[in-house]
């Protein structure tokens, strides 16, 4: 599951892309192959693969967040604990993105290093100092491990405005795909898994960008029917519908 730009069209003109590669197993072979040649910013959860390309890698804090919470699940309803500290520093983090939401990203940037860096240092030191008192085995020791692993990628987001704390728009996107296979009864190969993948970069991308499918896809249909010899003109971006 790849995504760039935004959820949804914006006044910047921004190309807005949804793109499922289908694969047949989880090998570090798969997104090496895909990302070949690219070395920019690209926001991950922990998978290890993604450290073997030569791109700048974000990670998400959403992924650490979801650690504390099993970790304070653990704790048992109602209590009180340790991971709650940390919990409350990654609230005010997310308060910050809120607060900024509609900033360019040079005001972003601004923002985040003069009061998001403050707290992302504060919990770096609070796990560090905490780790080694925690069983690494618990709830709370395989949060702290997490947050200690994947720091150097999750402060990633406070060097650039364009980059977003988290990346829920790329688990948002594999949901409608997630929700899909359990019905379509020509995914259970993998070229019907392919097509799925085809068929649904083809639809999100075009929602993406704030164009109605079934006329996006009649467009497509039509224009293809001539035979052009660029198909520049039919990337989602370049559509004008009315």
């Amino acid at each position: 599951m790849y995504c760039c730009g935004e959820d949804k069209l914006n006044n910047n003109k921004t190309k807005n892309i949804v793109l499922y590669d289908y694969h047949n197993s989880r090998a570090a072979q798969c997104p090496i192959t895909f990302l070949d040649g690219y070395s920019h910013y690209l926001q991950v959860d922990g998978y290890a693969a993604y450290g073997k390309t030569n791109a700048i890698l974000a990670g998400c804090m959403a992924h650490a967040r979801r650690k504390f919470i099993d970790a304070k699940t653990a704790q048992g309803k109602n209590k009180t604990g340790k991971a709650d500290v940390v919990l409350s520093l990654i609230g005010k983090l997310y308060g910050i993105e809120a607060n900024i939401k509609t900033k360019n990203s040079d005001e972003k940037y601004q923002a985040r290093q003069e009061k998001s860096k403050p707290l992302f240092d504060t919990i770096h030191r609070w796990v560090i100092e905490n780790r080694e008192k925690i069983p690494p085995k618990s709830k709370l020791g395989e949060a702290l491990t997490y947050w200690h692993n994947q720091a150097h990628k999750l402060e990633t987001y406070l060097k650039d405005g364009r980059i977003n704390i988290d990346n829920n728009r790329a688990e948002r996107a594999v949901k409608p795909f997630v929700i899909g296979r359990k019905n379509w009864l020509f995914s259970n190969t993998s070229r019907g898994a392919n097509a799925s993948a085809i068929l649904y970069s083809f639809v999100e991308t075009a929602k993406a960008n704030g164009l109605l499918v079934d006329s996006y896809l009649q467009t497509c249909l039509n224009e293809l029917a001539k035979k052009p010899e660029s198909l520049e003109h039919l990337l989602p971006w370049n559509i004008k519908q009315d």
